[in-house]
C-alpha cells in the first residue's frame, strides 16, 4: 500500500511506549497506536507526549498508524 492510499486524521501525542510506539488520540476521540514514519526518522525529527501530529491510518487496520507530521 502507497502512503497516498493512507486516511489523514490529526490527533495528539498522549504516551510514548517501547520501540518507538507512540498512542495518539485523534480529534475524534479515537486511541489508536502509531509509529514515525521514514522520513521523521532519517531526519531525526522528534516527537514527545503532548505534540499534535498527521497520522495516516490504513483503511484495512484502523488500530495502527504512520505520524506523518508533526503540527505547530
Amino acid at each position: 500500500m502507497a502512503k497516498d492510499d493512507l486516511a489523514q486524521f490529526e490527533g495528539k501525542i498522549i504516551d510514548a511506549l517501547a520501540g518507538g510506539i507512540y498512542k495518539v488520540q485523534l480529534d475524534n476521540n479515537v486511541v489508536i497506536q502509531a509509529k514515525l514514519c521514514g522520513k521523521m526518522r532519517k531526519f531525526n525529527i522528534r516527537v514527545v507526549v503532548g505534540d499534535r501530529v498527521s497520522v495516516g491510518v490504513s483503511p484495512y487496520d484502523p488500530s495502527h498508524g504512520l505520524i506523518m507530521y508533526r503540527l505547530k
